[in-house]
């Protein structure tokens, strides 16, 4: 825990103080924020405020009074409600507005942690309560200079995997050897050589399965994969180091001479990758202060120009960390309006796509912001792969 820097951010949004509170691990962030072991055995509510200057203050049950131990602070213990309440009032008397882990209307549900009822809890003792979000990307979502080195060390391996699984793939399709799973184990494999880890194994779609965002192969029914097929591989993973973070594309391809349609789709996935990279960049490049919707709505008028709007089924990006999604600003103004800012020191994926019944178009890239500048990390996709 970073007691100075979460104090220094409170003063810059000018909030009096970051409430966390759980019980029984419903809010993981702050076990990452706080440093807290997440082995913990929550079984009673506990609270700690930070305030905007001065000590930080700790609320917690008798019979776990320990588990707030670890940071800095004075304490208070409870048994009953009526003390929890009492003593929560109390510490909260001198602060009018407390950031938490709180969504408006829950519009970003990974921040929108605590349950309503200990919001109503706050607000009746006369406290404004705010989102956390933005404190959340600082300090959950910003990575370090090792961090950005082993995205790079990810980066290199799977950029040279790739184009590597596509040669696999045309050679066994042609001896009429090859399947979905088959290939998605053949990936998993050269993960394995190349001490990459990962959450999920990576998608390897052929045809109408690749027009299914999230579709995953089976060891039993997946697709055989022919000449003539239509390829997606989207690919992420790590490298097995202590905080590493993850490396994140999709690409697609052909075995053999793709369709005019084909082509056709793959131009307008890629216009709009490219139309929601420009956003960034022109953004930080002008000194311009970006929230997450603003990309999703760049790539999707983009799509919605060329008349596919319908078939652009989800956002245009996750912010990407130790987990594949993690906890900084998504790219959508779809699913959700996400107003947090795009920060220094973050990445995240742009990913646009086209699904039709007979095949999907999905071309994804990783944005890096740092020295004042947006940089794409990998190699990007400009024509469908001739595999």
């Amino acid at each position: 825990m970073d007691l100075k820097a979460i104090q220094s951010a409170l003063h810059e949004r000018n909030l009096d103080a970051w409430l966390f509170y759980d019980h029984h691990h419903r809010d993981p962030i702050a076990y990452k924020v706080l440093g807290l072991p997440e082995n913990l055995m929550v079984t009673r509510r506990w609270f700690y405020i930070v305030p905007r200057e001065g000590e930080p203050m700790k609320l917690v049950h008798r019979i776990e009074a320990g588990h707030l131990d670890s940071v800095p602070g004075s304490k208070r213990e409870y048994s009953s409600w009526r003390e929890l309440w009492d003593n929560l009032q109390a510490m909260l008397v001198r602060l009018r507005t407390v950031a938490m882990q709180y969504s408006p209307n829950n519009l970003i549900p990974y921040i929108g942690l605590v349950d309503a009822g200990t919001v109503e809890l706050i607000r009746s003792f006369g406290k404004e309560i705010v989102s956390s979000g933005d404190l959340v990307a600082r300090f959950e979502a910003a990575w370090s200079e090792e961090q950005i080195a082993s995205h790079f060390a990810a980066r290199d391996a799977i950029d040279a995997i790739v184009p590597e699984c596509f040669k696999e793939i045309g050679r066994r399709a042609r001896k009429g050897g090859a399947t979905e799973y088959q290939m998605q184990q053949w990936l998993a494999e050269a993960f394995k050589r190349e001490n990459l880890i990962t959450e999920d194994l990576p998608i390897v779609a052929v045809n109408a399965n690749s027009g299914n965002p999230h579709y995953g192969p089976s060891a039993q029914g997946s697709a055989a994969i022919k000449p003539g097929d239509h390829v997606l591989l989207d690919i992420w993973a790590k490298k097995n180091t202590p905080n590493a973070v993850y490396y994140d594309i999709t690409w697609t391809g052909v075995i053999g001479t793709p369709s005019e349609k084909q082509v056709e789709i793959f131009n307008i996935v890629s216009g709009a990758r490219d139309a929601g990279v420009r956003k960034v960049v022109e953004a930080f490049a002008g000194k311009r202060r970006i929230a997450g919707w603003e990309v999703d709505q760049a790539t999707r008028e983009h799509i919605t120009n060329a008349g596919y709007a319908q078939y652009f089924t989800h956002r245009t990006g996750h912010s990407i960390g130790v987990n594949v999604h993690g906890n900084g600003a998504n790219m959508d103004n779809l699913e959700t309006k996400d107003d947090r800012e795009i920060i220094p020191n973050t990445c995240f994926s742009i990913e646009p796509g086209i699904y039709l019944p007979e095949f999907g178009v999905r071309s994804e890239v990783n944005v890096l912001t740092r020295n004042g500048a947006a940089e794409v990390t990998g190699k990007i996709q400009n024509e469908l792969v001739l595999i």
